[in-house]
């Protein structure tokens, strides 16, 4: 058995190693790319081709595969950065950068340490953007300063094959002496606002009482008008009647008003003794003979 393998082997041992070869060849030109990479390929020291995720094809033994690069979204360090504001306050100023690889043949050949030239980037825009904000700009306005240097950096880094993903403030530190006079100012702030909120209140309490002062004053006056109409519709009524009837009507209109006046002293409360003259006695029977005259 051994000798009949010796033998194959001897006749066909060309051929062998002829397959061999091939499919050393073979292995050698495929190139498998996971998902998350990208390969920059080379031919005699230059630059050849970038290959995606997936199976590639390369010539043997002429290409190779330099370089291998991560397409994930990565993130720099937190960072600190020293700025000034329009207004002279110092403030530290606490920032994060997010980016993707998007063609690693300029992140390769163009930038030796992409992430350090990133951080430098972004630290010199950050003051320059600060720079021109005061303070109360700066803690109020965060997410369009944030968006600013979002868009400058995004410029700065195109050259680069790198794309800003996200870029973060997420702090603006002062020192103690600042602190306190913006807590002095707060304080003095909020001060202010109570003694105007306080003031307003006096305010609209004093319009209140003047409207309230008002509605009264034109009830009163509408009242008034009204009666003043009654009386005159009364009187105009009294004086129609003695038009037509003389002076007969006027009597006994005066017998009337006698009569209920004496009324309405009779319906006092409590025992009351009331000193009529002999005069008014002799006018209130006249008044009672008119009424009963006029029944």
């Amino acid at each position: 058995m051994e000798q009949i393998l010796l033998d194959i082997l001897s006749e066909n041992g060309f051929f062998i190693v002829l397959a061999i070869l091939i499919i050393v060849i073979i292995m050698a030109g495929v190139r498998i790319v996971p998902q998350s990479e990208k390969h920059v390929v080379e031919r005699f020291g230059r630059l050849k081709s970038v290959l995606g995720p997936g199976i590639n094809f390369i010539v043997p033994f002429l290409d190779r595969v330099k370089h291998r690069v991560s397409i994930l979204e990565r993130q720099l360090p937190t960072a600190k950065q020293d700025a000034i504001t329009s207004d002279n306050v110092l403030v530290q100023v606490d920032t994060s950068v997010f980016y993707r690889i998007l063609e690693p043949e300029k992140t390769v050949y163009r930038i030796r340490d992409i992430d350090a030239a990133i951080a430098t980037t972004v630290a010199g825009i950050v003051r320059a953007e600060i720079g021109k904000m005061e303070l109360d700009e700066v803690q109020s306005n965060r997410a369009r300063l944030i968006e600013t240097i979002k868009s400058s950096v995004e410029i700065a880094v195109d050259e680069w094959g790198v794309d800003v993903t996200r870029a973060e403030i997420l702090d603006v530190n002062l020192d103690k002496a600042t602190r306190d006079a913006m807590l002095q100012q707060l304080n003095a702030e909020r001060a202010r606002r109570a003694q105007v909120t306080e003031a307003e209140g006096t305010k609209r309490s004093v319009e209140l009482a003047a409207d309230a002062e008002l509605y009264a004053a034109e009830q009163a006056a509408k009242a008034r008008r009204v009666q003043a109409d009654a009386e005159a519709y009364a009187t105009g009524v009294v004086a129609e009647a003695i038009a037509k009837n003389g002076l007969e009507a006027a009597q006994y209109q005066v017998a009337l008003k006698q009569v209920e006046s004496l009324n309405a002293l009779g319906q006092g409360a409590g025992k009351q003794t009331i000193l009529v003259p002999a005069q008014a006695i002799e006018a209130f029977g006249n008044a009672f003979d008119m009424l009963k005259g006029k029944k």
